[in-house]
Formats: C-alpha cells, sequence, structure tokens
C-alpha cells in the first residue's frame, strides 16, 4: 500500500483483497439472487477497499456476485451509462482523492 503526500492511500491491485472484509465469508454468501443480494450487500458497508473491489469488477467485466457493494445489475447499469471509461480504478482512485481534498479543505475552514 502507498500513501501520497494528500494522504490517500491506494492498495496495489494485487493485493487489495486481503484487507477486504468479506475475505473470510463464504463465497455462497456473496454469489446470491434475489433479495438475498440486499443482504449480501451489507457485508461491503464499512470495508476499507470497497473501491478497488469496484473497481476489479468493472474493469474485468465480472458479471456474477457482490463486488465493491453492488450487484450484477447495478453493475451492468453503471457500465452502461459510462460507456466511455477505460479504467475504472483509475476513475475511482481520482473521485476518491477528491472528496478527500474537499473534506479537508471544508474541515480547515
Amino acid at each position: 500500500m502507498g500513501c501520497g503526500e494528500d494522504g490517500v492511500c491506494v492498495i496495489a491491485d494485487e493485493e487489495w483483497g486481503a484487507y477486504a472484509v468479506c475475505r473470510g465469508t463464504a463465497p455462497d454468501e456473496l454469489f446470491v439472487e434475489g433479495a438475498a443480494q440486499n443482504r449480501a450487500k451489507t457485508v461491503c458497508s464499512g470495508c476499507p477497499v470497497r473501491t478497488e473491489c469496484l473497481a476489479f469488477a468493472l474493469d474485468r467485466r465480472i458479471e456474477h456476485g457482490i463486488w465493491g457493494g453492488m450487484t450484477e445489475r447495478e453493475r451492468r447499469a453503471l457500465l452502461r451509462r459510462r460507456p466511455t471509461v477505460m479504467s475504472w480504478r483509475s476513475l475511482l482512485e481520482a473521485a476518491r482523492a477528491e472528496h478527500t481534498r474537499r473534506e479537508r479543505w471544508s474541515a480547515s475552514g
């Protein structure tokens, strides 16, 4: 994991899974259908690597399971709304950095 001067930490693509809240969860609990998906998504709340997980699934067009707190249907809709995104990881990291910068600015002022 590397942290920039702005305090935003970026976890390497190959190591984010080690920090995932769901790493000890049985796959059967995350690869569910119907109403069970909403229960499965709660596993993701508060996960420190939720953004990396979501970017991983979007960049690889993973079709099944809950990833980054989103169902496959939610991910498909996001991909349709933003067809020109080449790297979801880059986009989501930039958004997180901007959010962190704004939070710090508003806290200081």
